[in-house]
């Protein structure tokens, strides 16, 4: 498991937009950029920073994945037949991190990576603590008994602030079942992502 090398709630004022659209989020109240300099005039954005900061955003709300990880999900797409830009999202949302915070298990996507990694979770009842797993359509994820009973998970399960999608398909409190690979258009991202550009930022 990688470690978050920043605050979470800088790459929103970074990105300027609620990439989580959760209540905390410090572009609520301040719009402008993190840091002694943030609140000078940004200069226009070239293709390149433009590129860069769609692909900056995707991995970040997936909990800052690693580049080498990220790059290696482009390149999976890449091969994929269809639209790499959809691909590349839809092999995002087939995380099991990713599936976890979906199911609202957990608030955010790092608790999520958090949940996995101490082994409170379990694909179609076997223990996996590697985030990265791929789940696939039909798998059930399950938490465990210990983690049913966390402040974490029931306080996640009492959010109003997001929805499960239709793609993960809710059996009680504690188990889902991955029904499909969604598209980008049935995840429920807050802001704008916009794949396309990840795609020219990888194909320069």
């Amino acid at each position: 498991m990688s470690k978050r090398s920043s605050a979470k709630y800088k790459l929103d004022r970074r990105m300027g937009e609620n990439i989580w659209g959760r209540p905390k989020s410090p572009v609520n109240k301040r719009e402008y950029g993190p840091g002694q300099h943030g609140q000078r005039r940004k200069s226009k954005a070239t293709d390149y920073g433009i590129q860069l900061k769609a692909k900056q955003k995707l991995k970040g709300y997936y909990g800052d994945v690693t580049e080498k990880q990220f790059k290696k999900n482009y390149i999976e797409a890449a091969r994929m037949k269809g639209d790499t830009g959809q691909n590349l999202i839809g092999l995002l949302e087939q995380r099991l991190d990713a599936v976890v915070y979906r199911a609202k298990f957990t608030p955010t996507i790092w608790s999520a990576r958090q949940l996995v990694s101490h082994g409170h979770v379990r694909v179609n009842g076997v223990k996996c603590n590697i985030a990265s797993r791929k789940v696939k359509p039909g798998d059930e994820i399950t938490l465990g008994t210990k983690a049913q009973e966390m402040a974490l998970v029931l306080e996640a399960q009492s959010l109003s602030e997001r929805d499960i999608p239709d793609y993960v398909a809710p059996d009680g409190a504690a188990k889902v079942t991955f029904v499909r690979v969604p598209t980008l258009d049935e995840v429920p991202y807050p802001v704008k992502m916009e794949p396309n550009l990840v795609v020219e930022f990888y194909s320069r």
